[in-house]
């Protein structure tokens, strides 16, 4: 890993919903707390699916304590000054102050570590996640496995009463297995509403 006299970093989690992003995040976390490392977890509010508005949680159960924010310039405000790691999940929710944030922090010599999904249902790139990655050092893009071939999945499935959502659907709707599968780029399906007809996208 990287390291120096300087040794604030950006590295970013990318990949689809059942990925194990969050699991990733949380392993990097609890082995910089092992290294004697001084660590605050964040996430954003939106999310308490799997453990509360407190916890930041898995698909599997496993939780660590984070502090849930509204937004990017929240992390500045409860940023305490002996922190040497910030972990930041479910980063496309926080908007586009989250790179001036993770820059500033980095420049600090902060170590900080961002979860996020990079594309949302439609298959097209999520909030600042790109931009995210292209600033970060390291960067580790993560798949699923796809629910209907097997094969390894890069995009979001969402369903509305159990069928394709359509793509003028809104974009941010927080959900688990009830409201999203993981699919691969053939077997992901969005329809668009058309006044003569339905085209179905890849």
């Amino acid at each position: 890993m990287l390291h120096g006299h300087h040794p604030g970093w950006i590295e970013v989690i990318s990949g689809v919903m059942f990925s194990g992003k969050s699991e990733e995040l949380i392993r990097r976390t609890r082995r910089a707390i092992i290294g004697r490392k001084r660590v605050q977890v964040f996430k954003s509010h939106l999310d308490d699916r799997y453990s509360g508005i407190e916890s930041l949680g898995t698909h599997d159960g496993i939780t660590i304590p984070a502090h849930p924010i509204d937004n990017a310039a929240e992390i500045m405000r409860y940023l305490e000054e002996d922190t040497e790691v910030v972990a930041i999940d479910e980063a496309q929710f926080l908007g586009d102050g989250i790179i001036e944030v993770a820059s500033t922090l980095a420049n600090r010599g902060i170590r900080v570590i961002l979860a996020g999904t990079d594309t949302d249902f439609r298959g097209e790139p999520f909030g600042s996640m790109p931009q995210l990655l292209a600033v970060a050092e390291v960067v580790d893009k993560l798949h699923a496995i796809c629910i209907s071939c097997g094969d390894p999945a890069c995009r979001n499935q969402r369903f509305v009463d159990g069928k394709p959502a359509h793509y003028d659907s809104p974009v941010i709707q927080v959900g688990g297995q009830e409201s999203y599968e993981a699919r691969c780029r053939h077997c992901h399906d969005v329809p668009r509403r058309d006044e003569n007809q339905t085209t179905i996208l890849d």
